[in-house]
Parts: C-alpha cells; sequence; structure tokens
C-alpha cells in the first residue's frame, strides 16, 4: 500500500518571525531534518537542520521564552559536564534572534562548577531549499552539498538563492560525508565558575524573493492598557509583538507595509487577510490600512484571465514567487485571484479607514480603484444574474470555495453533504451589501456619481437574502450557510452567520436572532466560537473549517456584536478567546479545537495551525476596541462610546489609541461608564447605553427542513 503523505504537525513546535523569514523548531531549540522544522525566507526553507551538541551529545531542555518581539531564548543543561552533584552544575542557553535577510545564534555556555571544564561544542547544519509547498505536502526532501569558504563558513545555492552560515571563530568541517551534514565547531575551556559566549549567523541572499522586510519601526501605536482582566494585556502585548514580526513589503516597494497571513504557511501578501488584519488594527492608525489598500489597489485585477481567477476591479487572493502546487491537485499560479470577498472587503477598508480619519489626499487617489472594485461587484460577480455574489472554481486546479472558509469540505448541508457549485456564501452577502452602502458614502462625501445606484443595489440584494436564505433549524430560524448551484439553502448552522452582524443586511429583529444563535451551545460552548454548531452531522472538532474554532472569526463576531449591544453574547465570546489565549501563552493560533470547555479545561490545539497569524494576533486589537466601546466617525463629526468593560469584563483604561491620528484615552470603571479625553475639538461624543433585548428561544420545528 502506498505510504499516505501527511501535512507536518506544527503545534508543539517553537516559532519566531521576522517576516519574510521565520525559524520554528523545537522545545529544546533544536531544527532537525524532520517536518516542518525549519528557517524559511520568503517560501524558501534556507535552513533544515540546526541541531546542537555537546561532546556529541544532545544537551537535555530545560525551558523556553520570547526575548523580545523577533527572538527567543533555550535554557538547555549539559549535566555530564561540572560537578557530580544532583545539581546541574552547567547550562546552555541558545539565543535566536531574526534578521531581516537570516537570523544570528548566541551560545551561551555557563558553568558554576568548581572545577574546570573541557568540552567540544558543535552545531550540525543542512539545507535543503524546498518550496514551502513541498513542506506542507509531506514529501521528502534531499540536502543540498555545502562547499567551504572563509574559515568558519559554509554556503549551499540553488534556484538563485545563496544561503550563508558563518561561526564566528569555529571551524567548518563539509568534506566527505558531512558535505550533506555540514557542521560548525568549537572547543571550550572553562574555568571554574567560567562562561563561554560563542556566535553563527545564518545570511540569505534572495534577488527572486516577491517580499521583503519594510525598513524602520511599525507606524502603528502601542497602547499602555490597565485591565481588571489581566489576560486582556497579556494578550495585547503578545500579539503587537507578533504583529510587529508579521509585517512586509513587496520588492520594490519597501515603503507600503502589509502584514503577512501567517507562520510558515502563508507568510506573503493574501488580500483577505491583510485587509481583515489592517481592519482590525485601525484602533491603532490608519497607515497600515493605507498601504495595504495601495499594495492591493497596484496589483488590483485589469482583464478577464480564467487561468489565474483575474477580472477587471478584483482584489488578489494570493502573492508567490511561483506557481503554488500541492498533491491534492492544487495548482496556483504565482497572483492568484481565487477570492470573492477580497473585493468588497477592499472597499469596506477604505471606508472605514475614512471614517478613523484617514486623510481626504490619501482617499482620493484610491477612488478610481474603488470605482473600478464596484464595476467587477456589477459585472462579474454576479455571474447568473439573480442578484447574489456567487463563485466557481473553473480551472479545477484552483480553490473550490473562495471564501474565507476555503478548504474543499467547508460548504455543507445539515445532514452533512457536500454543497455543490456555484455557491452563494451567506457573510458574502453581507459584505456585499456594506461595501454597497459604504462605497455610496464615499462617492457622495467626494462628489462622484453612483451613491444612488449602489443604494439600490444594497436594498435589492437585502431583499433577496431575506428571500433566499432564512431556514427554520433545530434553534428556530436561521440564515442558511449558503445556497447551493439549484440556488437550495445549505442549512447548516455556522459562524458565517455572524459576520452579518452590523452590515445592514439584517433587520434589527434578525439581528437579535442570529445573535440568541451566536450564543447558544451549540456554536459558543467551546474556547470562542466554533465554525459549526455541534447539532450538524459535518461538524468535527478538528475539522479545519466544520467545528474547530478560528480566534479572528470569534474575534470579528464579538466585535460584531458588543457594537450591536448583544452584551451577553459578546462577552461568553471573549472569554472563550481570552481563556484560548491564556492556554497558548497569549499566542493565539490561527485555529485550535472545537471541544467543549469541560474536555480538558484547555482548548485542544489544531496541530497544523499557523501561529503566529495576522487576523489572529489582530484579533486582540479588536478585542481591545470592543471592550472600550470607541466608535468614530471623523467625516461626520462624532464619536460614539459603547464599551463592553464594564461589571463582567472589569474596569480598562487604554491610551494611544488613535482617531483622525490623535492620541486618544478611553477609561471604563466597573459599573461600566466610559469617560475619553484626547479626541480632536471637532468631533463630538456620542454615549451609547442602549441594549438590544434579543429574543427567547423558539421551540425546535417539528419539521425541520433536511437537504434531500
Amino acid at each position: 500500500m502506498t505510504e499516505r503523505l501527511l501535512q507536518p504537525l506544527l503545534h508543539e513546535l517553537v516559532g519566531t518571525v521576522l517576516a519574510p523569514t521565520s525559524a520554528l523548531g523545537d522545545a529544546t531549540g533544536q531544527i532537525r531534518p524532520a517536518g516542518v522544522q525549519g528557517v524559511f525566507h520568503a517560501d524558501a526553507r534556507v535552513l533544515s537542520r540546526a541541531e546542537l551538541r555537546v561532546d556529541d551529545r544532545e544537551p537535555e531542555g530545560l525551558t523556553q521564552g520570547a526575548d523580545g518581539p523577533h527572538a527567543v531564548r533555550f535554557v538547555n543543561l549539559a549535566r555530564w559536564l561540572g560537578d557530580p552533584t544532583p545539581d546541574p552544575t552547567v547550562r546552555i542557553e541558545r539565543l535566536r534572534r531574526l534578521t531581516p535577510r537570516g537570523l544570528t545564534e548566541e551560545l551561551r555556555i555557563v558553568s558554576t562548577a568548581s572545577v574546570p571544564v573541557r568540552a567540544r561544542v558543535s552545531l550540525e547544519l543542512g539545507c535543503d531549499l524546498a518550496p514551502i509547498e513541498v513542506v506542507k505536502s509531506g514529501d521528502a526532501t534531499e540536502a543540498l552539498t555545502a562547499k567551504t569558504g572563509r574559515p568558519g563558513e559554509l554556503t549551499w545555492a540553488a534556484d538563485g538563492i545563496t544561503v550563508t552560515v558563518t561561526g564566528d571563530d569555529a571551524e567548518a568541517e563539509a568534506t566527505g560525508e558531512r558535505a550533506s551534514t555540514p557542521r560548525l565547531a568549537w572547543p571550550v575551556d572553562l574555568p571554574p565558575g567560567g562562561t563561554a559566549v560563542l556566535h553563527w549567523r545564518l545570511t540569505v541572499d534572495d534577488p527572486r524573493a516577491v517580499v521583503v522586510c519594510p525598513p524602520g519601526e511599525p507606524t502603528w501605536s502601542r497602547p499602555a492598557l490597565r485591565a481588571d482582566d489581566r489576560r486582556l494585556a497579556r494578550l495585547l502585548d503578545r500579539s503587537l509583538d507578533d504583529l510587529r514580526g508579521l509585517r512586509l513589503a513587496e520588492t520594490g516597494a519597501p515603503h507600503d507595509v502589509f502584514l503577512g497571513a501567517g507562520v510558515p504557511w502563508f507568510l506573503t501578501l493574501f488580500g483577505r487577510d491583510s485587509l481583515w488584519a489592517a481592519r482590525m488594527m485601525l484602533p491603532l492608525g490608519t497607515e497600515l490600512a493605507a498601504s495595504t489598500l495601495r499594495v492591493l489597489a497596484r496589483r488590483q485585477g485589469s482583464r478577464v484571465d480564467p487561468s489565474t481567477g483575474e477580472a477587471p476591479g478584483k482584489i488578489l487572493h494570493e502573492l508567490r514567487r511561483h506557481e503554488f502546487t500541492l498533491d491534492d491537485g492544487l495548482r496556483l499560479p504565482p497572483a492568484y485571484y481565487g477570492t470573492v470577498d477580497a473585493t468588497m472587503l477592499w472597499i469596506n477598508l477604505l471606508h472605514d479607514s475614512w471614517r478613523w480619519g484617514l486623510p481626504a489626499e490619501q482617499v482620493e487617489p484610491l477612488l478610481p480603484h474603488l470605482e473600478a472594485a464596484l464595476g467587477w461587484l456589477a459585472d462579474h460577480a454576479d455571474a447568473d444574474g439573480d442578484g447574489l455574489v456567487e463563485y466557481i472554481d473553473t480551472t479545477g486546479h484552483g480553490l473550490a470555495n473562495q471564501g474565507w472558509k476555503d478548504s474543499g469540505d467547508a460548504v455543507r448541508f445539515r445532514d452533512g453533504t457536500l454543497a455543490t457549485a456555484p455557491i452563494v456564501l451567506a457573510e458574502v452577502q453581507g459584505y456585499a451589501h456594506e461595501a454597497a452602502v459604504h462605497a455610496a458614502a464615499l462617492l457622495d462625501a467626494f462628489d462622484r456619481p453612483g451613491g444612488e445606484r449602489w443604494r439600490g443595489y444594497a436594498d435589492r440584494l437585502a431583499r433577496r437574502f431575506r428571500a433566499a436564505f432564512w431556514v427554520d433549524g433545530p434553534h428556530g430560524p436561521q440564515p442558511a450557510l449558503a445556497l447551493d448551484r439549484d440556488k437550495r439553502p445549505v442549512n447548516s448552522l455556522t459562524s458565517n452567520i455572524g459576520h452579518l452582524l452590523g452590515t445592514g443586511l439584517l433587520s434589527g429583529e434578525e439581528e437579535a436572532q442570529v445573535a440568541r444563535l451566536l450564543g447558544s451551545e451549540a456554536l459558543a460552548g467551546g474556547f470562542g466560537l466554533r465554525t459549526m454548531s455541534t447539532d450538524d452531522a459535518g461538524f468535527s472538532p478538528l475539522s479545519y473549517h466544520c467545528g474547530s474554532i478560528w480566534a479572528h472569526d470569534t474575534a470579528i463576531v464579538l466585535a460584531g456584536l458588543a457594537r450591536a449591544g448583544f452584551r451577553d453574547a459578546a462577552l461568553g465570546l471573549a472569554d472563550g478567546l481570552l481563556g484560548a489565549a491564556e492556554a497558548f501563552d497569549y499566542r493565539l493560533p490561527e485555529l485550535y479545537g472545537g471541544d467543549d470547555r469541560s474536555l480538558v479545561g484547555r482548548p485542544v490545539p489544531y496541530p497544523a495551525a499557523c501561529r503566529p497569524q495576522a487576523w489572529a494576533a489582530a484579533g486582540g486589537v479588536l478585542l481591545l476596541q470592543a471592550a472600550a466601546g470607541l466608535y468614530p466617525d471623523v467625516p461626520g463629526g462624532t464619536v460614539r462610546l459603547a464599551p463592553l468593560a464594564g461589571p463582567e469584563l472589569g474596569a480598562v483604561t487604554v491610551e494611544r489609541l488613535r482617531v483622525a491620528g490623535a492620541p486618544v484615552t478611553v477609561t471604563v470603571d466597573r459599573a461600566g461608564h466610559p469617560t475619553v479625553t484626547g479626541l480632536p475639538a471637532s468631533l463630538a461624543l456620542i454615549t451609547d447605553p442602549a441594549t438590544p433585548t434579543v429574543p427567547a428561544p423558539r421551540p425546535a420545528p417539528t419539521n425541520t427542513p433536511t437537504h434531500p
């Protein structure tokens, strides 16, 4: 029987990142030639092995922890050295720090022994320059042959990439059997109580990379946060460190910064991920949003090309250095447009940035791209002309599903049956409605035609959605996940419906019903919001999109609930997300298991989840905004204050939020009373204490429709 290739597991690896470089190794600091361990640079594994030995023995791991945003320190023991006592007297500290074109490591051998210590420290290395998609598929790779150069130097080269490792004062061994497993070695002689410090560094020369490390520091603010729930401050600190490491720019445009999606699989430009992350970061300034908008505008579609999914006005899905190919038949071109939602998300980010205070002189150059995006929505997003936005992969080797739940089995009926494309996703109709209303506001404000046309589009879409999507479910009326090829409602209960909140697609009564569904145990009984309810046949707690919990999805939905005033449902999701953050050392993974909280008392890892990941980390900022309840409309001259913080979440004080470029402080006391200082004088404060009423549960229908 042919052995099945398996995607490597990630959940026990220790990662650090300074995009486009990332490093993944085990908890002792070793980088072993197995799975997804390695140092990656711009979609290539530039180091597949870095194993430390002392006298040809591996040190024993003790602990590890972050040392700033781009570094990690490992503490190990060499118990066979030093004094013959139960207490260890020789330890090895390994400080790994990423740089814009590689990494450095400091090896510190510390003795507290009463006798001299003599040892030979060595580092076994390997390089395979495997493309990230080969690593992701679990394929085996061959180590390349190293060459020696100057003293202590090793080099590998292939496919236009040159990798150089240099050990200061080290001996480099790369001949004979050592050609594919070269080694750096240092003799160490320590007096009693002595310390030795060794250094080595990795440098990558990669002129064909499509993304680079941007210069300078992040442009967003770093808020000072005091909160009764200390998990909130710890999550924010770790998230901002991770987001700093995920900053990227395109080669040739280093000053337009965006966020790479995640380590290790998606550390490049992803339209949907980069847009959502920038939108979540708006409370810290508009600069990241503006540069993300510009980057994607430059690559906006200009022609119809079925092979790439490109169409005039459409926003890119992902960018790679070469074709991205997996063994399951997926084959994506370097610039791929197979996304149904990124174009509307681009419009919504432009609008929200303007509301947060993006200056008119930065908005105006993007208005032609706004009109082009609307052209795509009008001319290409609704192939069958039924008034709804749908997608289908016509190539046979692209993404079968093109919403944010883009795995092949993500769209299922309640009985578990897969839906057949073309697919009309619920949340995409919400994004389209929101984009139409937002675009109309921008067109009106900047004296451009079309506002009435797009308001009319939004009205028609809302009526069409109301007629086509609402079904009876186990918990009462619910929006379906999608419509299938035959326009039948895909009647599973999923987290997608939470993305409809605040889009204007639902009436107030419909939003209240959606809020009640989102707060049900079937969806919210884990550490956050399950992607699919436990009542559905397709539910599996470790399914990528049918039962797992995604941090960004939970954050988006709880923020929508909080903004609409559904406190109880929002607080339940916030508590779940903070509980997950605590369990994962405040570095929220891309996703984790959707098991009940009572199963093991902590979230079950999803073993191949990216970590860190941009929209998971940015979810911490969105949670902070919901807690503070700050909702500006700079062009409208108002700021609404409706905090989630208060009796249940506790008091919060956050300094250095930004509204129209001004630093703003929001304080919410334990009773939920908010104050704000630092707002520009042109803005009037509106306090909104109103909380909508969630309707009482409805009895389950006696004849629930099911997929025939």
